[in-house]
């Protein structure tokens, strides 16, 4: 009988919440198979059977457990049996039929699954192996909780007039607030109690890196395997002004200002848990596509629920892009125990005084949040003006942050 107990997300750290159990008691389960997830005030952390057999619960969902304590056993005499499936036996009958009709021309998609969305890379894989949308939907071993939330957030993007037709009923939905949620607002609570934050801002036009990713987009996915976004070149140029004004990229420590000389910028991402902040290292270092890439890998790991602790801790500065969601101005809140946080908002064409001359121009705000304890007004104008001056001419930050015609002429 193996014991599978609940691990530590990090110091501190003495009590977990079972969030949510992906098998059900006396299930068959393999060896790897992710089996619950575990939430903390901190983190989000999977569950793993170390070996495979028949699982047997000692934790319910919404119940806090200590750390250590015992989450299910399993009885490895049961390993190798057929593991346990999720959906009903209906659906169990209906699938061979439906590999039975598409095996003759597997790469063909029945008008049942005509308009289902498929993202390039998965479109690129299922034509190497010649899959339809039916044998991957036939595929299916179980529908998942993400599964559900994945339909359940695409239902939200339905026509006005559909979404209209819902029954509307003066129900009120009522559930537990999560550790990650509560540890979440005792912080920004912390942050505006304690701290002396401001807010400056500045916009930036954005023509010169839209027509560079226009240029070069498809290259640049050739090349590398991902595409150019907005984000690297911010991240590129937020660690280039703080290398000029490192006061941002200071913190206080009791009575003492840490000034590291790295840059590991943090970056704010929305996931289903809550916001998570994952921390990029030395990006002072890294290339536009390096960004982009770690940028990826990290924002999956956090919107899946396998992040760890350690990659969300020991930033120094933050970028959050509330343009996403199409914020035009706001004021983002310090992440403590940095001192400053960079916030991005939506593009709108503009009009704009250009050489003495009205133009229309895609303009950014930009807004930096700091505390005023730690970074005068001097070093926060001059830190957004830095920002400004390289994304408007992003060909400075191959030259970190210098003009190429002064380098060229040895100025």
């Amino acid at each position: 009988m193996l014991e599978i107990k609940i691990p530590s997300p990090g110091e501190s750290i003495s009590e977990v919440e079972i969030a949510n159990w992906f098998v059900a008691d006396g299930d068959i389960v393999e060896k790897e198979q992710e089996i619950a997830e575990i939430e903390s005030d901190k983190a989000t952390l999977t569950l793993v059977a170390d070996e495979g057999g028949k699982i047997s619960i000692m934790a319910q969902e919404g119940e806090t457990i200590a750390v250590g304590a015992i989450a299910c056993t399993i009885n490895t005499s049961f390993a190798g049996e057929a593991p346990s499936q999720a959906p009903s036996p209906e659906v169990k009958e209906e699938k061979p039929k439906e590999v039975k009709t598409e095996a003759a021309s597997p790469v063909q998609t029945s008008e049942a699954f005509k308009d289902v969305k498929i993202s390039p890379v998965a479109k690129k894989l299922m034509d190497e192996n010649h899959l339809s949308v039916d044998d991957v939907i036939a595929g299916l071993q179980r529908l998942s909780k993400k599964d559900i939330e994945q339909v359940v957030a695409n239902k939200s993007e339905m026509p006005a007039a559909i979404a209209q037709e819902q029954p509307v009923t003066r129900d009120i939905d009522r559930k537990k607030m999560s550790n990650l949620r509560k540890k979440l607002s005792a912080r920004l609570v912390s942050v505006k109690n304690e701290t002396a934050m401001l807010t400056t801002f500045n916009e930036v036009d954005m023509s010169a890196v839209m027509q560079l990713r226009k240029k070069y987009q498809k290259q640049f996915v050739e090349t590398h395997d991902i595409k150019l976004g907005f984000m690297s070149f911010f991240t590129k140029a937020v660690s280039i002004a703080l290398k000029a004004h490192p006061a941002v990229n200071s913190m206080m420590d009791g009575d003492e200002i840490i000034t590291p000389n790295y840059m590991d910028v943090a970056m704010a991402v929305q996931t289903p848990k809550g916001l998570m902040v994952p921390v990029i290292r030395d990006t002072q270092n890294l290339g536009l596509a390096d960004i982009e890439r770690e940028l990826m890998r990290l924002a999956n790991k956090a919107r899946t629920g396998k992040i760890s602790l350690d990659e969300m801790t020991g930033g120094t500065f933050t970028i959050t892009n509330g343009g996403v969601f199409g914020s035009l101005l706001s004021t983002p809140i310090i992440n403590p125990p940095q001192s400053g946080i960079l916030g991005m908002h939506n593009i709108v064409e503009r009009p704009v005084a250009v050489n003495g001359k009205v133009e229309i121009r895609p303009m950014m705000y930009i807004a930096l949040s700091y505390d005023h304890r730690v970074i005068d007004g001097k070093d926060s104008v001059g830190f957004l003006v830095k920002i400004k001056e390289l994304i408007e001419n992003p060909h400075k930050i191959w030259f970190d942050g210098k003009d190429p015609d002064s380098m060229l002429l040895g100025l």
